[in-house]
């Protein structure tokens, strides 16, 4: 028997339908603005996997996903920005830092709005951000090659990798000051309508009270490989995006029918697999999954160009926008685990696709 919609899933519809996608064409030239912030402040999308006790929605995990599927095919810039917020949220409600109690109930009612600043810590052994303890706090150091939603969020989650190689998360505001310092705004392929920026950190102390986690690096690397063996919802949004444009030309049927039932199919089993008790099991076959759903969405990106024609080169067409952002998903929140099956994938591609000697003629 089918169950009744979450009520944030509807939300989530009503908010891509009449403000999202409506605007994404002049979102991507001109960037993400502050009202469609505002928009999702007081929609409680923010909140979708905050404790109630919090005020958030403690919605499964399975409504925060369709969530963000319905947010990124509908504005993908909108959608890199606001998902930001989502880590620290989780990561507070597993907390017991004294950072739980002062921010965890602004972030999950949208008070205040979160970024993030560890993607860095994935380099390592290289450290491009040091923590140091310093005082009844710590001082960080380094450069934060990549910080989305800049001018946007109001605070982040900061990482920094000790002399003991402990990675060491704690909140910072995402503004300009002593220690730290922004870029101006990073000019993309894809995604320059999400204000990110580089950062400069050069002495920035942060209170004890600030640190949220503080865990051996090798742990740490474990747990984010595992997570990041999973299919993210947005390749799934992007690609159902471009099968909607794909549909809309008169001669696709077949193709878009063929598309759409291998896509459901993945995206079923990612799902399940993503619901697995165990995170760190079936890495391989999460893998797998994953770069099935990127084959699929830059195929299906690819057929809404082509179905298009030579008008999809324009600015305010959707196909383009959608073939781009899908070149940026496939290396968003990319571990090396992740890039070594993505490139394996691809290797495997290219060999179904050699052709058999040609004849000589006589």
């Amino acid at each position: 028997m089918d169950t009744a919609p979450h009520p944030l899933t509807g939300q989530a519809r009503r908010l891509a339908e009449v403000l999202l996608a409506p605007h994404a064409q002049r979102v991507d030239q001109e960037g993400v603005p502050l009202s469609h912030i505002d928009a999702l402040r007081g929609s409680g999308l923010l909140g979708t996997s905050a404790p109630t006790a919090y005020g958030g929605a403690g919605a499964p995990d399975a409504v925060a996903r369709e969530v963000q599927e319905i947010l990124a095919g509908a504005c993908c810039s909108t959608w890199f920005v606001q998902t930001q917020h989502h880590t620290p949220v989780r990561l507070l409600a597993r907390s017991d830092s004294p950072a739980r109690d002062s921010l965890l109930g602004p972030l999950a009612t949208g008070a205040l709005m979160a970024g993030i600043a560890y993607a860095h810590v994935r380099a390592f052994p290289r450290v491009l951000v040091r923590a140091t303890p310093q005082g009844r706090g710590w001082r960080f150091d380094g450069a934060v090659p990549w910080y989305t939603g800049w001018g946007l969020n109001d605070v982040m989650l900061l990482a920094g990798i000790s002399d003991e190689a402990e990675v060491v998360f704690a909140f910072a505001d995402a503004r300009d000051r002593p220690g730290l310092e922004a870029s101006p705004p990073m000019r993309l392929a894809a995604l320059s309508a999400s204000r990110t920026v580089s950062l400069t950190l050069d002495g920035l102390w942060l209170p004890d009270a600030s640190v949220v986690l503080r865990a051996p690096q090798e742990t740490w690397a474990r747990h984010d490989a595992a997570r990041g063996a999973n299919a993210s919802p947005a390749v799934f949004g992007v690609a159902y995006a471009a099968l909607r444009l794909l549909e809309q030309a008169s001669d696709t049927g077949t193709a878009s029918r063929a598309l759409r039932a291998r896509l459901d199919e993945v995206r079923r089993r990612a799902y399940a697999l993503a619901e697995h008790p165990e995170p760190e099991e079936h890495v391989a076959e999460r893998l797998s999954l994953r770069t099935q759903a990127y084959h699929l969405m830059r195929t299906a990106t690819t057929a809404a160009v082509v179905a298009g024609g030579g008008r999809t080169m324009g600015l305010d067409h959707a196909a383009q926008r959608l073939a781009r952002e899908g070149l940026f998903l496939l290396i968003q929140g990319q571990t090396a685990q992740a890039r070594s099956a993505h490139l394996r994938s691809l290797t495997a591609a290219v060999d179904q696709l050699r052709c058999p000697p040609l004849e000589d003629s006589v």
